[in-house]
């Protein structure tokens, strides 16, 4: 079978799972998840659509996720696209009580997106800014790996100017790219976004003077971008209610370019420079003067700041420093907490020995942790068993303390671009010492993660009670991840939740 007939069948088989075409109403992927809008929750076959070889696990949030993986959902969401298509384009039957019910639940599902949290559904709006951006990061930053690599080795000297620019070139333009990606999801004309973003990095603002001082191409970066696209799309959308309908087409895009343009010139360039200078000098303040602690608290916090949301508020942080230093010294010690989870994991494996279900959910699961996705492991082990997710937390801040701690002891580690953890990041480290004395803090903070999330979990993971009720025989046949979610159980604590399988509640998406 074809690469492209393996992935028509994934999507042809996880369809009728999800209620059929006539239940979905948006279709969308990030690095891990195929996302999908539905009308009728109750017709996902959920138990079935785990059970496929090719599905990891499920998430809820404000729409369904099912989690396929780095890669695969790239290539399966086209096709399931198409297979929807194809699907709603037939003729369509007579309405029937089932349609009812399916606009009742629609109702009830917009009903409860009303009532997020305005912080939560903000933030999720920033990211959905900078997650299109992730794959170009990635592979611009593999390609400026790559030409460091050489550069040190003296090897190719008459390649290394044009991997420069391949990998400059993205950098130097991402402004442009946000306001577009803000104005498109801000409800604004996306090509004017990007016009209005595009003066942070003109060359021609360097004539300029603003606040004493004269501006200089990129001051503010993605930031500054953000705030223009977003102010654009307000000035555009006072336009459009006002303008006349005749000079709609000649009006507003001028006014909304010219005012935002102005107050970007006048007023956000130094403002957003401002605090994108005082971000980058804080992380690393932070990681110098108190790198060992500050590393311990932010890799034992990250996954419950994943469970809450709240990481996504590090995204544009993460492309700040990586527009200012080049990369972000923030991201290798959080992926510290992916480490944990692989240790936590293994440990799990062996105190659980007659219970063959939750051995081969570690086993199948394992490889995707090692090279940082980690969720197959948050959802089908260490969440549904309560405890192990806080030692696994103990894992990842243990891991985060010893990159942490090199920061302070004066080598730097950073990654060329967001996204990636676990191993898959070593193509994207770099630093201030050199390539080798990089990689070798990062993997002595995996190292340091696996062994601790192991230990804490091996002996202080699981109470007699966990132990007797999970460590029985099981013939559960082969094991998938299950959706978990801590919106609707106590929070772990000594004992576990009471449910080791808690019904699906919203979960937070991953940057």
């Amino acid at each position: 079978m074809s690469t492209d007939d393996k992935n028509r069948a994934v999507a042809a088989a996880i369809l009728p799972l999800v209620g059929g075409a006539g239940n979905i109403t948006s279709v969308a992927h990030c690095m891990t998840r195929l996302r999908l809008g539905l009308r009728d929750r109750s017709l996902v076959r959920d138990e079935e659509l785990k059970a496929l070889p090719a599905v990891m696990g499920v998430v809820e949030d404000d729409t369904y996720q099912i989690v396929l993986g780095p890669g695969t959902v790239a290539r399966v969401t086209p096709e399931f696209e198409a297979l929807v298509t194809e699907a709603q384009a037939a003729p369509a039957a007579k309405p029937s009580a089932d349609d009812l019910a399916a606009q009742g639940a629609a109702i009830r599902a917009a009903r409860k997106a009303r009532n997020q949290t305005p912080f939560k559904l903000f933030l999720r709006r920033i990211a959905n800014v900078f997650v299109p951006l992730i794959p170009a990061l990635i592979g611009c930053g593999i390609i400026a790996g790559l030409n460091g690599l050489l550069i040190n080795l003296g090897r190719l000297p008459a390649v290394t100017p044009a991997l420069a620019a391949i990998a400059s070139g993205f950098m130097a333009l991402i402004a442009v790219f946000v306001g577009f990606n803000t104005a498109k999801e801000f409800g604004g004309t996306p090509i004017l976004g990007g016009a209005v973003a595009a003066i942070v990095v003109f060359p021609g603002v360097a004539k300029v003077d603003a606040f004493g001082q004269t501006l200089s191409p990129g001051q503010g970066g993605v930031l500054g971008a953000l705030g223009a696209a977003v102010l654009a799309v307000y000035v555009e959308k006072w336009c459009r209610r006002w303008v006349p309908e005749s000079l709609d087409v000649l009006v507003t895009p001028t006014l909304t370019v010219l005012v935002s343009g102005l107050v970007t010139i006048f007023g956000l360039m130094f403002v957003a420079g401002e605090v994108s200078n005082a971000i980058g000098e804080f992380a690393d303040w932070l990681l110098v003067h108190a790198g060992a602690g500050a590393g311990f608290v932010l890799g034992g916090l990250f996954l419950p700041l994943v469970m809450l949301g709240l990481h996504q508020a590090l995204i544009p942080i993460h492309t700040t420093l990586i527009e200012q230093q080049g990369y972000t010294v923030l991201l290798p010690v959080l992926a510290m907490a992916g480490a944990g989870q692989v240790g936590a994991a293994m440990a799990v494996y062996l105190k659980l020995p007659r219970n063959g279900s939750i051995r081969r959910t570690v086993r199948s699961a394992l490889p995707a942790g090692f090279l940082g996705v980690g969720e197959p492991l948050i959802y089908g082990v260490s969440l549904p068993l309560g405890r192990p997710f806080v030692t696994a937390c103990v894992g990842g801040a243990f891991g985060g303390g010893f990159v942490g701690l090199f920061s302070m002891l004066g080598t730097t580690v950073g990654s060329t671009a967001i996204g990636p953890s676990g191993w898959a990041l070593f193509p994207l480290l770099d630093g201030d010492h050199g390539l080798g004395r990089t990689i070798a803090v990062y993997a002595g903070g995996l190292l340091t993660g696996y062994l601790a999330g192991f230990v804490a979990t091996y002996f202080w993971g699981f109470g007699a009670r966990l132990l007797e009720e999970f460590d029985v025989d099981t013939d559960a046949g082969p094991e998938t991840v299950v959706a978990a979610s801590p919106g609707t159980t106590p929070p772990p604590g000594p004992s576990g939740p009471s449910n080791p399988v808690p019904e699906p509640a919203p979960q937070p998406t991953k940057a």
